[in-house]
């Protein structure tokens, strides 16, 4: 796209600033906006407290990654006058896209709704993520609770065990990404079709949208057949599982009956090789020995000597790496977005989904996160405030 908007997103936790924090690396203007806080200790997005100290006591380091690049203004959308300033500003500005992660019983009392806000601009993208979408207006959307309900816990684990969560909050970062893409999508459509879009993005829908190979055997096989914890092994292409090595762990995954036999051809391996494992059918009724068998073989090998053995035979194999380990990736190390902390520390962060003209000619660096209201007098002077003005707003503890 060769254009570039600005975002208003009153944004906490973490979908909707990973959203955000992705039209920055587009190099679009994203605008966070937070509660005032008045005199709570600490006001402002809860994540903001998060995680180790970096020299400010709004900016600790969970806070840091996904708002890297923004501006942070506040406003007490409890008033008629906060409300009546954001109207001014969604005007003033202009803004391009409004988005929230509130849950939907209070878009109308904190006069963030769709039909509110676009009276300000009536081209105006709103976009609003919760657990359900508007239908079920009171129902939070906190990722393990929701990772529970859409069987993501119960997909997860060793089939002997208890239910376990993701090693990651996969829901919040799934509707994040499906918000990045709708905003995209009706930005396109308004060149066609001018006018206000609205977007609703139920993390729920996004969760269960992610469970094509399970949902849809419900119509093809028995619930138990396919539908209990596999630990790491996949559901259906055996052998691919995670097994020791001398020093560490790999993940190998055979695919097809081809990758089988190549398998069966490395050094060491040959005892796999049985009339009674030829096909993926066969494997499934022998995989416990063939595990054994692996993991038997895999006593000779460091990890690295595996991996080399195998990617001469075009398998499918990899080390488990630690989170150290990841960053340390060729791959990778190049691309990790940077910033510097309030304590003046240079720190890397993650790299992007995708590479971009802004993120290369910008060598990955971004300011850092914002602290609370950072950019209050700066944007409001923007949309035209005077001085005198917005010292009212701030004595009136409207931001």
């Amino acid at each position: 796209m060769g254009f570039k908007k600005t975002i208003l997103s009153l944004e906490q936790a973490l979908t909707l600033p990973y959203a955000t924090q992705r039209f920055t690396q587009l190099g679009w203007r994203v605008i966070r906006l937070e509660s005032a806080g008045g005199n709570h200790p600490t006001p402002g997005d809860p994540n903001r407290y998060i995680g180790e100290a970096t020299g400010e006591a709004d900016r600790h380091a969970y806070f840091i990654a996904p708002n890297i690049g923004k501006e942070a203004i506040t406003i007490n959308l409890k008033t008629e006058k906060g409300r009546d300033l954001l109207k001014h500003l969604i005007a003033a500005i202009p803004i391009d896209v409004f988005m929230c992660n509130t849950l939907p019983k209070g878009y109308k009392k904190l006069g963030i709704d769709f039909e509110t806000l676009k009276t300000s601009n009536p081209n105006l993208i709103w976009c609003g993520i919760s657990a359900m979408g508007p239908d079920y207006p009171d129902f939070a959307g906190y990722d393990p609770a929701l990772q529970a309900l859409t069987g993501y816990m119960h997909l997860t684990g060793d089939p002997n065990g208890d239910p376990m969560l993701c090693g990651l909050p996969l829901i919040d970062l799934k509707a994040g990404d499906e918000a990045f893409t709708q905003v995209l999508l009706a930005l396109l459509e308004q060149q066609e079709h001018p006018g206000a879009k609205e977007i609703y993005i139920s993390m729920v829908q996004c969760a269960a949208s992610w469970l094509i190979t399970t949902l849809p055997q419900l119509s093809f096989a028995e619930q138990s057949k396919w539908f209990k914890r596999s630990g790491n092994e996949h559901r259906s292409f055996i052998p691919s599982n995670a097994y020791p090595t001398r020093d560490g762990f790999v993940y190998l995954a055979i695919g097809s009956d081809l990758q089988w036999q190549r398998l069966c051809n490395i050094s060491g391996f040959e005892h796999l090789e049985k009339a009674n494992r030829t096909t993926n059918d066969d494997r499934k009724k022998d995989k416990e020995n063939i595990y054994s068998d692996i993991r038997k073989a895999l006593k000779n090998y460091s990890t690295k000597h595996f991996i080399n053995l195998c990617r001469k035979q075009h398998l499918a194999v990899a080390p488990v790496n630690d989170i150290k380990q990841v960053s340390e990736l060729e791959v990778l190390k190049d691309k990790m977005m940077k910033t510097i902390l309030p304590d003046e520390r240079s720190v890397s962060l993650v790299p992007p989904a995708a590479d971009t003209n802004f993120l290369k000619a910008n060598d990955y660096s971004f300011k850092c996160a914002p602290g609370l209201g950072e950019h209050n007098r700066k944007v409001l002077e923007e949309s035209g405030l005077s001085t005198q003005e917005i010292d009212l707003l701030e004595k009136d503890n409207i931001i």
